[in-house]
């Protein structure tokens, strides 16, 4: 039997929350992610016990597409975009998750990327890499989340893109409520946008607490290279 990528993780995120999930590479973040949106379950023996919930209800088994219409969307790591779908396509993709039944793309979307507007018509895959990630977030908040989880949000991106991102995200979650759990690997952005945190070393959270208290001892022995 192969040894367990996390153990007895304890990961709780309140409602409204923007909670920043970090730790060093390979210490199980991403899995954790995969397994709270259904991309690993009990049933394929990927997840051998445990329990998740979303919204008081029991998620343990819940396919991620059903979890996507209860309002819970995973942005993975990388820019996931359909290359060969223009960027109108592109985020009409993301309203097949919505639970209301809204059909048209909504334009508060165009507000927070005015360049997609701009560029409907285009290819996902002619887009810059900056570009493509306000896309991927576009088609994620096109579903009408409750929970987003974004996975390294900034990886390969342009400072002031970066910026962006972390300016919407804390837009969003102050005017729409918006629960966000995001994992980052720069310091810098997960402290602007995060309001608290978990730190995860080897399988397991070793510390958490408010933005605030991620101490530079704390860096030090869990996050430094």
């Amino acid at each position: 039997r192969k040894p367990d990528a996390v153990d007895g993780v304890d990961l709780q995120v309140e409602e409204g929350e923007r909670v920043g999930f970090l730790g060093p590479n390979g210490a199980g973040k991403s899995t954790v992610l995969k397994s709270v949106s259904g991309l690993l379950s009990l049933e394929d023996g990927e997840v051998t016990s445990g329990e998740i919930t979303f919204k008081d209800r029991s998620v343990t088994r819940t396919s991620p597409d059903t979890l996507v219409h209860l309002g819970l969307f995973h942005m993975m790591e990388g820019r996931h975009v359909f290359e060969d779908l223009t960027v109108e396509e592109n985020l009409r993709t993301g309203l097949v998750g919505r639970s209301d039944g809204l059909r048209e793309i909504p334009d508060s979307i165009f507000k927070l990327f005015p360049v997609l507007k701009q560029m409907l018509g285009r290819r996902g895959g002619d887009l810059s890499g900056g570009q493509q990630q306000q896309l991927a977030i576009g088609r994620a908040l096109a579903s009408g989340p409750r929970l987003l989880i974004l996975d390294e949000p900034t990886e390969g991106i342009q400072p002031n893109i970066v910026h962006e991102i972390g300016d919407i995200i804390i837009q969003l979650n102050r005017e729409e409520s918006l629960t966000v759990l995001l994992v980052e690997q720069k310091l810098p952005f997960a402290r602007r946008v995060a309001t608290g945190f978990d730190l995860m070393e080897r399988g397991r959270v070793v510390a958490s607490g408010d933005i605030a208290e991620l101490s530079e001892d704390l860096i030090q022995r869990h996050l430094a290279v």
